[in-house]
Order: structure tokens, then C-alpha cells, then sequence
């Protein structure tokens, strides 16, 4: 009888050679799953742990429990006892290594502080529950505290998600504390309505929201994760979080989040590293509980109560917050037992040597089960550069469950050329090749940069291309060689990306428009300023300014994507042109896309075989309103002829386009 695997197996006969390896691990995580269903009915029943754990009001009172499986006295410290031990404040234990605490009404209120004093043998140390929904840091910007939350009247949610499940994403990458313009700590409700009418009229359906989970330190960008369960409050309460997702649907756009369970911070005071005093309650003993490279901890994912822990996770946000989806952080440090840190991944083998771990493979298949048991319509975003094969292929089908694969290699590839070649030695075939190879069996979302090419110790496409002049030369009252030729390569850079996207596509905030200065989160090394820790909007805003038609390219770019649906069919590009004349156009549905990446010389002889028709032009990056020079007569229209007088050949298409120029024309 036929397993799934052999769908994955026949949609890539190289995978043949490793069918044990791939057959093992679905059968791994099979057992797994099994295991953990002996008293549920559903992986989504089993992923409930939020419910259970944590600081719950009740008709009688409080109930607050925790697993502490080490611990042999837990004492909750608040105001109502001075932050002292109290028998009243003491809990129990009620088996399993769970730990439970009563407490009546008027003993803690909303808004209360509090913190666990957790004891073992040995010692002692306050911590903050590992279930909590809310933890504040103190005037000082130092240590956080958990507080009380849960207001005698929830959030009301005004709006139904509107956008159909099947639409591609576009995804505006975004991080709400540095979305403002202000140097502080931007918040949600800024976000909101500052932040939000923008990407409505980007025309972007998809909102990637970085940095949600509670992160003791800001300049980590998220990525340590102390409070798994707690949105960050330094940008606003949880109510003020929901409603800007609630706002975000009713605009029609997808709320995801990035979300951290690759690895956790180390602090013991803020986090749950040794939380019940042992290093190996959530992560692994020794040597491999320590990500060395990112300076924090290791999850232990073959421990059934890290599954329910992290799994009930990933319900928790979509249930109480209505995200729509994540983009998991860190997979590829996740499966690989050496974090994947050096490796090529030149060969298939690097895929099933035994240095992979079973656990946390199994863990993503179970957590993307669970997501879209939850939520059917959420989408599933894998941030992993080996490559490894199945990973955005359906659970039913062999793989792990991911709807899609970010497509790491492409900005790689864009830096790549950018930095070592000039534009003039630019290869067609080369960049056609690399926007385009993909697992067929795989969504992946393109990209041209995310946040990692913004920050502090690398460049974006437009630096590379304007570097200093971005600070002199973005008048609009006199030209400059350097940005026009950075900003025609930026246009063109954008539209080859996402015409030959294949399934989705993704931009950080800012990159559109070409913000001009690199992200630098408050520190030492900067005596904790802000100014780098914010987005421009005055400058796009601007019209004195050039970074408006970079901006006005995008929303136009991305709104004709929209409007002729073009991701709807990815795997139908029908090439036409790749010469040494540096000249690459395609058709896509009813789109014809023409790029002249010559730096010198412009073609008036330019002819492709298209089906017979009249074609207009959609988008053009030499427009006047883009920054162009407008040699393209946008007005014309572009009649097809047949190759010879016979009426019977292959109709073509003729046209001129400009040195470093790109078309867009749509058969009427």
C-alpha cells in the first residue's frame, strides 16, 4: 500500500536513494502524533494548554498553575503580600509535576503585578510564570514583571475576515515599535492608524508583524523570546493589538506573525530557562540545550510537554488574537543538529546524514496540523535556507506542512551580482535561472530583501546601487546619474522578482520607496538612540523628493499583480528572450513582461512571437511619475502582425524599449 511519501518521492526521483530516511521520519512523527492522542481526540483538542496553565479568572476566585516538574515549593509574590512568601500564597501540587494555587477575588486584581518565587532543592528564584499573557517592564527599562490581565469586559471584534483563502500573499513585513517616525518605541494603536491606511493603498494583502512575542531586550528585533504567550507590551496592551488586527481585516488584509520557537532567550529572571531550577525543563541538558551562535537556549522538542507547551502556542494566537498565520523563525537552526551554521547544502545527502533532529521535524509537522485544524484558512511561512525537500508540501503528501518557503537565495543572489558585477556584465540566462528555480512541489515567497538587508552591518538594494548620494542627490530639481541609474535598477530589480514569483511575495517596510538609512535598535554602541530605529515616512511623503516614484512603481506594481491575478497560476511563464543583448521578456497569463537590462543601448527591433491581439501597456518604469525619462509612448497600443503575409504564422509583437527599462504590456 502506497504511504504518502511517495508522492514527494515521485515528484523528485533523486529523493529515491534516501526513501528510508524519508519514510523513518513520517513514521517517527506518526508515533508521535500517536502517542500524544491516547486521550484526545484531535492534535488541536491536545494543543489547549493555555486554557488549562497560567492566571485564569473563575466564578470563585483565581486559579493559577504551572508545570514545575523540579520544583519543590512555588510561592506567588504580588502587592497584596509585599512581595513575600505566604502560606496563602502557596501552591500545591496536583500531579505530573503541575503545580495549582486558589486564590479568592479581592486577594489580586487586574492590573496586580506578581512573579513566582520557585524553589528546588538546592535553591531558589523568582520567576515569571511560563503561561502568562502579560508581563511589564519597570520604569527603568530593566527587569519585567508579570501583571494581572483580564478586564471585566473583553475585546469586541467589529470585523470577519474578508480576504479569500486562496489569494497569493503579498506581505508587508513590518515591525510596530520602529513603524514611526518619531525616535521612540512606535505603538499599536500608531501602527494602526498611521501605519495600516499605507499598506491598504500599497495594495498589500498580507501583514507580517515581527516582534510580538515578549523579548526582554529590543534590540534583539524579537528574536529572543522570553514570554511566549505575551504580547509585547511595550507597545500597547493586548486589547490595542487586536484591534489593530481587527482594524487590518476589515481593510481586507492577512495579520501573520513571526513566531519564535527555535530557540529562547537565556534570561531565568524574565524567561523560562531554568525555570524550575534544572536547565532541561524546556531545552536540552548540556552542550546541546546552548545555541552558542545566538547566545540562548535549545528546545527539547522530543519531550511531550514541550509538544503541549509550544503547540498550544500556536493555537493560543490564532484563537486569541485572530492571526491568520506565522512565519516560523529559524527553521533551518531548528533540524539541523550543528544549527545548519557553514553548510553549503550542495548535495542531498546534507538532507539525511544523521544530522538531523527527528524531534523538532516532527514537532513543525505537528505544529502546521495544528494551525490549520485551528484556523483552515491560515497560512504557514517556513524561514529555512538549506533547501531541505517537503517542507512546504502537504502532511497528506509526504512533507511537513508548510504553505509556503521563503526563497532565501534570491536576495542573496541580487547582493550577489549587485556588489561583484557591474550591471553591464550582468548574464540574462543567470538571472532568469535563479528567480525561477524552485522546487516545483513547493510555494515559496520572493523577495528581493526582507529586515536582514536593512539592519546595521549590511546594505539594501538601494544603498547599493546610490550609497551616499541617497543623502544629496534625491532632489527632484536636478538629475543625478548615480540614483538615476540606482533607482531604474531598483524598479526593474522589484518587477523581475515578483513577474517571476511563483507563488507569493514579500517586502519590508520602507524598501519600497527606498528608505535611505539602515535599522540600528537602541544600545550602548549608540549611547540608546532611537534615530535609526524608525521609518521615514516624511520622506516618501515629500514631493520635492524622488522616493515617492519608487514608491508610486511599487503600488502600481503591486496593484496590476492584483488585478491580473498573476500568482493565481504560477508555473506558466512562457520565455521568450534571454540574449546577450541583455534583453529578457516573458509571458505571464495575459501579461508580456520585457526588461532591457543594457546600460547603453536601446532597441527599436525587439520582436516576440505572442498570441494574436491588441496590447496595451500596464506599467512602465521609465514613466515620468516613476523618475523615468518617459522615451516609452505609454499611450500607443501594440497590434500583433503575423510573421509573414500568409495570415497563418506565428503572430508577433515589435517594440522599442529604452537602455535599463522594463514593460509591462496586457492584452486588451
Amino acid at each position: 500500500m502506497a504511504i504518502p511519501t511517495d508522492t514527494l518521492i515521485s515528484n523528485d526521483p533523486y529523493l529515491e536513494s534516501h526513501r528510508g530516511a524519508i519514510e523513518g521520519r513520517y513514521h517517527y512523527a506518526e508515533q508521535v502524533k500517536a502517542n500524544l492522542l491516547q486521550n484526545h481526540g484531535s492534535l488541536s483538542e491536545f494543543a489547549m494548554g493555555h486554557h488549562f496553565f497560567g492566571l485564569h479568572r473563575t466564578e470563585e476566585g483565581w486559579v493559577i498553575r504551572e508545570w514545575a516538574p523540579n520544583a519543590t515549593c512555588i510561592f506567588l509574590l504580588h502587592n497584596g503580600n509585599h512581595w513575600q512568601r505566604s502560606d496563602e500564597d502557596q501552591f500545591y501540587p496536583i500531579g505530573h509535576g503541575n503545580w495549582e494555587l486558589k486564590l479568592s477575588r479581592e486577594r489580586i486584581r487586574h492590573g496586580d503585578l506578581y512573579k513566582l518565587l520557585m524553589c528546588w532543592d538546592g535553591g531558589e528564584g523568582e520567576r515569571l510564570p511560563a503561561w502568562c499573557n502579560r508581563a511589564v517592564q519597570d520604569d527603568n527599562n530593566k527587569s519585567f514583571t508579570a501583571q494581572v490581565w483580564s478586564p471585566e469586559v473583553g475585546y469586541t471584534w467589529k470585523h470577519p475576515f474578508g480576504i479569500a483563502a486562496d489569494e497569493p500573499p503579498l506581505v508587508y513585513e513590518s515591525h510596530v515599535g520602529m513603524a514611526q517616525e518619531e525616535g521612540k518605541v512606535g505603538t499599536y494603536i500608531e501602527y494602526r492608524d498611521k501605519v495600516l491606511p499605507r499598506i491598504a493603498k500599497a495594495g498589500y494583502n498580507t501583514i507580517q508583524l515581527m516582534a510580538i512575542q515578549e523579548h526582554p531586550y529590543y534590540g534583539s528585533f524579537g528574536y529572543h523570546v522570553s514570554n511566549l504567550f505575551a504580547p509585547s507590551s511595550r507597545f500597547g496592551t493586548p486589547e490595542e493589538l487586536k484591534s489593530l488586527i481587527d482594524e487590518a481585516h476589515g481593510m481586507g488584509i492577512r495579520v501573520i506573525m513571526d513566531i519564535v520557537h527555535s530557540h529562547a532567550v537565556k534570561n531565568e529572571a524574565e524567561g523560562i530557562s531554568r525555570f524550575d531550577g534544572t536547565p532541561y525543563q524546556f531545552f536540552h541538558d548540556g552542550p546541546r540545550g546552548d545555541h552558542e551562535a545566538w547566545d540562548s537556549r535549545c528546545f527539547n522538542y522530543g519531550r511531550h510537554e514541550v509538544l503541549h507547551f509550544l503547540l498550544s502556542n500556536c493555537r493560543y494566537w490564532l484563537e486569541e488574537f485572530r492571526f491568520d498565520g506565522y512565519r516560523f523563525d529559524g527553521v533551518t537552526s531548528m533540524i539541523y543538529l550543528d544549527h545548519g551554521l557553514g553548510m553549503g547544502f550542495t548535495s542531498y545527502e546534507h538532507y539525511y546524514n544523521g544530522n538531523q533532529d527527528s524531534d523538532a521535524l516532527t514537532y513543525l509537522k505537528l505544529a502546521n496540523e495544528v494551525i490549520h485544524e485551528v484556523k483552515p484558512s491560515a497560512i504557514t511561512i517556513a524561514e529555512e535556507m538549506s533547501g531541505i525537500p517537503g517542507l512546504a508540501v502537504h502532511a497528506d503528501l509526504g512533507g511537513y506542512g508548510f504553505d509556503y518557503r521563503l526563497a532565501m537565495g534570491t536576495p542573496d543572489f541580487w547582493i550577489k551580482i549587485i556588489k561583484e558585477k557591474s550591471d553591464a556584465d550582468w548574464n540574462m540566462d543567470e538571472i532568469y535561472h535563479e528567480l525561477t528555480n524552485k522546487r516545483r512541489d513547493e510555494k515559496v515567497v520572493s523577495y528581493v530583501e526582507s529586515h536582514d538587508q536593512a539592519l546595521v552591518g549590511d546594505k539594501t538594494v538601494v544603498f547599493r546601487l546610490i550609497d551616499a548620494e541617497m543623502y544629496t542627490s534625491m532632489s527632484k530639481h536636478f538629475r543625478n546619474m548615480i540614483v538615476d541609474r540606482g533607482m531604474a535598477l531598483h524598479k526593474m530589480i522589484r518587477l523581475i522578482t515578483l513577474s517571476t514569483a511563483g507563488h507569493s511575495y514579500l517586502n519590508f517596510m520602507g524598501n519600497e520607496f527606498g528608505h535611505p538609512e539602515w535599522i540600528d535598535f537602541p544600545r550602548e554602541g549608540n549611547d540608546w538612540s532611537y534615530h535609526y530605529a524608525r521609518r521615514q515616512w516624511s520622506l516618501i511623503d515629500n514631493h520635492e523628493l524622488r522616493y515617492h516614484e519608487l514608491g508610486d512603481f511599487d503600488r502600481d506594481m503591486i496593484h496590476l499583480l492584483r488585478e491580473q491575478r498573476l500568482l493565481d497560476v504560477p508555473d506558466t511563464i512562457q520565455i521568450y528572450s534571454c540574449s546577450d543583448r541583455k534583453v529578457l521578456a516573458f509571458r505571464r497569463r495575459s501579461c508580456v513582461f520585457i526588461y532591457n537590462f543594457n546600460p547603453d543601448t536601446s532597441f527599436d527591433d525587439l520582436e516576440f512571437e505572442v498570441p494574436e491581439g491588441t496590447y496595451r501597456m500596464a506599467l512602465n518604469t521609465d514613466d515620468p511619475c516613476f523618475g523615468g525619462f518617459g522615451n516609452v509612448d505609454a499611450a500607443m497600443d501594440y497590434v500583433t502582425t503575423p510573421r509573414s503575409n500568409t495570415g497563418f504564422d506565428p503572430h508577433v509583437l515589435r517594440c522599442y524599449l529604452p537602455s535599463r527599462t522594463a514593460v509591462v504590456l496586457v492584452k486588451k
